[in-house]
């Protein structure tokens, strides 16, 4: 059957009329903010005082986008006749956002928690040099980074945590049994019936069946 001239034009305008009725999707950005998930893969952020620089996040990242630098400073020993030690201090952390894809692994990876994703997605620039943030704009975006969700109710204990409750009560139960005095003695408490001073000797069970057979 041949269609009717004109057909495929109702069809049309009849979806435009559809459409037109109902309340429009489209978000106003920038001036209304898109509502994103918890976990949006939007920017890495740095927690400084965690980074040990072992360079596990630079060494795993498949395009090679991190960049660290450190120098070693001497520690003086902690207690008198120790050994000093040598640690690492950091000096440059460098993310190259115009090679990341945001694959994670160095989150992943860092023993020390010191990388957290943020949803932060606004760092666009004009210069893809400009992309290579340092450690001070990486650290500012970790204040946009959200918290972490509870646990459930019926998630077993971390195992940190779980340590770390057992250490404290432990000690809560050392100190708590130096501080009870010790119980003083009364005396001739512990002393035998009989064995006290002034009392008389007792007699022997042969003496009371008249003398040794």
């Amino acid at each position: 059957m041949a269609p009717i001239p004109g057909s495929g034009l109702a069809k049309g305008l009849a979806v435009t009329l559809r459409t037109m009725t109902k309340k429009t999707v489209t978000a106003q950005y920038p001036d209304a903010q898109p509502e994103l998930p918890p976990r949006t893969r939007g920017v890495i952020g740095l927690f400084e005082e965690n980074c040990t620089v072992c360079m596990l996040c630079a060494r795993e990242c498949p395009d090679w986008c991190i960049y660290i630098d450190s120098h070693k400073e001497t520690v003086p020993p902690a207690a008198p006749g120790g050994r000093e030690r040598s640690r690492n201090v950091l000096d440059r952390f460098a993310i190259d956002f115009a090679l990341c894809m945001y694959c994670g692994i160095c989150i992943e990876v860092c023993p020390f928690d010191a990388l957290f994703w943020s949803p932060e997605f606004e760092y666009a620039e004009t210069d893809i040099h400009e992309l290579t943030h340092e450690r001070d704009k990486l650290r500012d975006w970790m204040w946009t980074v959200p918290a972490p969700p509870a646990l459930d109710p019926g998630a077993e204990e971390p195992k940190e945590i779980a340590a770390a409750r057992k250490s404290a009560e432990k000690s809560a139960e050392k100190l708590a049994a130096a501080a009870q005095p010790e119980p003083t003695p009364e005396p001739g408490a512990g002393a035998a019936p009989g064995t006290g001073p002034g009392s008389a000797p007792q007699a022997k069970p042969t003496d009371l069946q008249g003398g040794e057979s």
